[in-house]
């Protein structure tokens, strides 16, 4: 097996697809990685340093998206774009807070009941 799929300079790699699990686990919503013209890349894409163990905790959700996306994300994943989405699959905005953007996938759960 090659680098690619299994370690590679310490790190785990992974499919593109589990990263974004591994995200959505941690940090408590959904993420697409996307081309520059905002397309999603495929979830099979190998090769991909993993999410998990990085970071002890989830962000703060006074953080904002943008600042997410600067701080952490991109930080582990130069080169690569990001969206973060919303409970209903809409993009969050760069201004909107990490903790608004958890409290709609509550308020899904709760408007499907």
């Amino acid at each position: 097996m090659s680098c690619a799929a299994l370690w590679c300079g310490g790190d785990v790699m992974a499919t593109l697809g589990r990263v974004e699990s591994q995200i959505e686990r941690l940090e408590g919503f959904r993420v697409a990685f996307v081309t520059l013209e905002g397309r999603n890349l495929r979830g099979d894409r190998i090769g991909i340093p993993g999410y998990s163990g990085r970071f002890e905790n989830r962000a703060p959700g006074r953080m904002t998206v943008e600042r997410w996306k600067k701080g952490r994300f991109h930080q582990v994943y130069p080169g690569f774009t990001v969206e973060v989405l919303l409970g209903d699959g809409a993009r969050a905005r760069g201004n909107t807070r990490l903790g608004t953007v958890r409290n709609s996938y509550f308020l899904k759960r709760v408007n499907r009941t």
